[in-house]
């Protein structure tokens, strides 16, 4: 019998009706029956799953091997025992909530094959709240450095494995590990891999969260997420890791584990739940992290994961409640500017008794984020003496505080690029030309406490042009441009400007909510006869 290119493993309990989507992604793989082989492993499920396997089994026969046992707790067992009867080149595990695209395995076993990869990645793609990697698939790439590329932060066991690296190592799931199991599993692989490749160019993993929430990861207590990272360093450490490795690593978990721990988990626990929390958290970081690991790591946290870092520090359950609350209920802390730096003044902000000086609430990199979503149109309308306007009135909410002098309005020729829209912000390059401000402007404190309300009369020129209205924030030596958006607030109405060279003034939205003015002639002179005529030969001439 000819080995199979790739093994299907899929680790089964209690999944169904979602359970009979993956099988049928499975059957239609455009790889073809006679390159693979699926092993199912039902593990002692009640709502019909076994069943469905073996239907699945007897319509395709010789495709799958299903193998029912008792319910171990957990899918550890179910996929080492899959392991141990996998005959592929390759093994993939897919979760029995997911599917496939119909290209992936295909896809995915040409690229393990040109490049000989001992782990390959899939396109994912995440359907309904499931939460899923990005980084790593901005591109389809040979081979990625473990460090930098992302793929620490796609840490699941959803990905193709070379299965002569697997047994060569003795790869098996840790069995007292009831969730993420699949960490150290993945963990190691990586670290043991010559080459990791990444398929970003074809959606190959649909990965699904169900609408009850009963995935087990879903509902996993924070001693268990604490055991997993735990073991996972335990394991860097005896494989050798380098230090950049580990840190790398290290800082990942303070990214995702704990920001999962104290989220809106940390906030459904009582009050001597959160203590036990924090006190086992702060053993952890204790015993992994070492003296000096905030200041070594803190330029790489974002304001929220450092104040977690302090608060599981300093052992103090009630201000990580506050910070939860804040991160995860609203609303965004005010952004200060100070000195060319900017700060998000979370609870503690310039508060010595709690000990964190106020670089821990630094905003390093861009704050383009905090600009945008938070910029608000108040009024726009023409300004001048009697029926001739010669300015534009502006007022705009800045979700900004502090040093504010460098925070202005003005009219900006030229389009933004498509990245401005992703945050509502942008920060501009340091060779991008940086236009000053023309005009009255004015700036007072919002009664908000956590914004700043700038009025803006700039003067209009009669010449034709269509400008963008921009808030201008600069921080340091780095400038920030705003597009003011009106889609919901009401345009002043076009006029016309001066008596014998008359002008038209406009001002409108954009596709994308933004407001553009718009001068021009009146009435645009006609050319002449002789440059239609021109204009027309020139025309023919060349076609």
């Amino acid at each position: 019998m000819t080995q199979p290119a790739v093994t299907v493993i899929v680790a089964v309990y209690n999944t169904m009706p979602a359970l009979t989507e993956c099988l049928d992604s499975l059957v239609k793989q455009s790889i073809g029956a006679d390159r693979m082989e699926i092993i199912a492993v039902d593990d002692g499920s009640t709502d019909g799953s076994g069943k469905e396997l073996d239907r699945y089994a007897d319509r395709y026969p010789g495709l799958f091997k299903v193998i029912h046992q008792e319910n171990s707790g957990g899918p550890a067992r179910p996929n080492n025992v899959a392991l141990s009867r996998a005959t592929g080149r390759y093994v993939f595990f897919v979760g029995a909530d997911d599917y496939l695209g119909p290209d992936a395995l295909k896809r995915m076993v040409a690229m393990g094959d040109k490049n000989k990869s001992d782990v390959v990645l899939g396109k994912m793609v995440a359907i309904g709240k499931r939460s899923i990697p990005r980084a790593v698939f901005k591109a389809t790439r040979n081979n990625i450095p473990l460090i930098g590329s992302g793929a620490l932060y796609a840490i699941s066991n959803t990905k193709m494995y070379r299965r002569a690296l697997i047994e060569e190592h003795g790869l098996r799931y840790a069995e007292d590990l009831p969730v993420s199991c699949d960490m150290p599993f993945t963990l190691e692989a990586y670290v043991r891999s010559t080459t990791i490749s990444v398929v970003a160019d074809y959606d190959c993993y649909f990965a699904v969260r169900r609408d009850d929430d009963s995935n087990i990861t879903y509902r996993a207590r924070f001693e268990n997420r604490l055991k997993v990272c735990a073991r996972a360093l335990d394991r860097l450490s005896e494989l050798g890791a380098s230090p950049e490795l580990y840190d790398a690593f290290a800082i990942r978990l303070l990214k995702v584990d704990l920001a999962w721990i104290f989220g809106e988990n940390y906030l459904a626990l009582d009050a001597e739940r959160r203590a036990a929390c924090v006190r086992a958290t702060a053993a952890l970081l204790a015993d992994y992290y070492g003296d000096g690991a905030f200041e070594r790591m803190q330029h790489r946290l974002t304001v929220p994961e450092r104040l977690r870092f302090h608060w599981v520090y300093a052992g103090n359950p009630e201000k990580l409640a506050e910070l939860v609350r804040q991160d995860t209920e609203g609303p965004v802390p005010p952004t200060l500017l100070r000195d060319g730096k900017a700060y998000a003044t979370y609870p503690g902000f310039g508060d010595t008794l709690y000990g964190l000086p106020d670089r821990g609430y630094e905003l390093l990199g861009s704050i383009a984020d905090r600009l945008g979503p938070g910029t608000e149109l108040l009024s726009v309308d023409w300004s001048g003496e009697g029926e001739d306007p010669t300015d534009l009135a502006v007022s705009v909410r800045v979700p900004v505080v502090g040093d504010t002098g460098s925070v202005a309005v003005q009219l900006v020729p030229g389009k933004l690029p498509k990245s401005a829209d992703v945050h509502g912000a942008r920060r501009l390059g340091e060779k991008e030309k940086r236009s000053q401000p023309a005009g009255e402007i004015s700036r007072e404190a919002a009664g908000d406490g956590g914004s700043t309300i700038v009025r803006a009369r700039i003067p209009l020129t009669r010449k034709k042009a269509e400008l963008g209205l921009r808030v201008r924030v600069d921080v340091g030596e780095h400038r920030y441009e705003i597009p003011v958006r009106g889609t919901d607030h009401p345009m002043p109405l076009a006029r016309a400007w001066g008596l014998n060279d008359t002008y038209k003034l406009a001002a409108r939205t954009d596709a994308a909510g933004r407001i553009v003015i718009a001068i021009g002639p009146l009435h645009p002179a006609k050319k002449s006869l002789g440059s239609r005529l021109r204009t027309l030969v020139t025309g023919s001439k060349r076609k």
